[in-house]
């Protein structure tokens, strides 16, 4: 599975909003959609199905605030 794929589906599931996909340069912080734990299952889904390891102490909110940024983010660190 690709990694755009692979992060959509993670949304989905960790947010419970099917719509990801079509809003990819939606803010899921300032909308409310990812809050602190639901970003810590992110990173964890990520290092388990992807093989990504992004440290919390590492992780920027700026640049994994949307689909589209964390998709080039766990492309960039595979």
């Amino acid at each position: 599975m690709d990694v755009e794929n692979t992060v959509v589906e993670i949304l989905a599931d960790l947010t419970g909003n099917d719509d990801i996909k079509d809003d990819m340069g939606m803010d899921l912080f300032e909308t409310g959609t990812l809050d602190s734990m639901a970003t810590v299952q992110l990173l964890l889904e990520l290092q388990g199905q992807l093989d990504i390891d992004v440290p919390v102490s590492e992780f920027d909110r700026n640049e994994w605030a949307t689909p589209n940024k964390i998709i080039a983010k766990a492309k960039e660190l595979q």
